[in-house]
C-alpha cells in the first residue's frame, strides 16, 4: 500500500505568521574587547542600545579581522532587528557581506528581516544561501525558511522545514509550537 502525505493544512496561518518571530543567529566574536562583549550581548538577547553602542564602538575604534568585524555588524544587526529596526539592521547585514561573505550567518539574518518584512521570496534567497555555506545553529535557518515557505503559501514547505528544525533542536519549542497548528492527512 503506498502512502503519501494528502494534503497539509495550517489553522489560520496568516494570522499565527504575524506573531511568529524570526530566529536570529548570532556571530561568536572572541579575544576580549567591545567586539566580544557585544557578541555575548547578542547572545544574551540584547536589544539594549547601549549594548548596541559597544558594537559600533568596536567598530570604530577596534582593530578586528575580516570576520570578527563582519561579525559585530550582524550581531549589531540583530539588536536593531529586535527592536524592529529592520532598514538599520539590513544596512548592517550588508555591510556585513563586504568583509566575509561567506559567513551563513549573515545570510540567515538577513533572511529573516526579510521576513520580518513580509518579503519572503527574498527571504528565502538568503535563508537558501546561508543555509548552504554552513551555520553554527541550522535549526534557526530551518525555522526562518519555514516562515517564508508559509508567507508564500507553500504549506507543505514549511510543515517540513519546522519538523527540520526540531530534529536538529528538539529542546527549542518555536518550531514544535508551529507544528501544532498544522494537520496532516493520509491519502491510500
Amino acid at each position: 500500500m503506498n502512502r503519501v502525505i494528502g494534503g497539509l493544512a495550517a489553522v489560520a496561518a496568516v494570522t499565527l505568521l504575524a506573531g511568529a518571530t524570526p530566529a536570529r543567529a548570532s556571530v561568536t566574536v572572541i579575544g576580549g574587547g567591545l567586539a566580544e562583549a557585544c557578541s555575548k550581548a547578542a547572545m544574551a538577547g540584547s536589544s539594549n542600545i547601549r549594548d548596541e553602542a559597544g558594537c559600533s564602538q568596536a567598530l570604530s575604534e577596534e582593530m578586528l579581522s575580516p570576520r570578527d568585524k563582519a561579525g559585530t555588524f550582524v550581531n549589531r544587526g540583530i539588536m536593531r532587528m529586535r527592536r524592529g529596526e529592520m532598514a538599520t539592521a539590513m544596512q548592517d547585514f550588508d555591510q556585513a557581506v563586504r568583509f566575509e561573505p561567506k559567513l551563513g550567518e549573515i545570510y540567515v539574518n538577513r533572511g529573516a528581516a526579510l521576513v520580518g518584512q513580509h518579503r519572503y521570496a527574498d527571504g528565502l534567497v538568503d535563508l537558501n544561501k546561508g543555509i548552504g555555506l554552513g551555520i553554527e545553529e541550522p535549526a534557526k535557518a530551518y525555522y526562518n525558511r519555514a516562515l517564508a515557505y508559509e508567507g508564500l503559501d507553500d504549506v507543505k514547505s514549511a510543515y517540513f522545514d519546522y519538523q527540520k528544525a526540531v530534529e536538529l533542536s528538539p529542546e527549542w519549542d518555536p518550531p514544535k509550537q508551529q507544528l501544532t497548528r498544522f494537520h496532516v492527512a493520509r491519502r491510500e
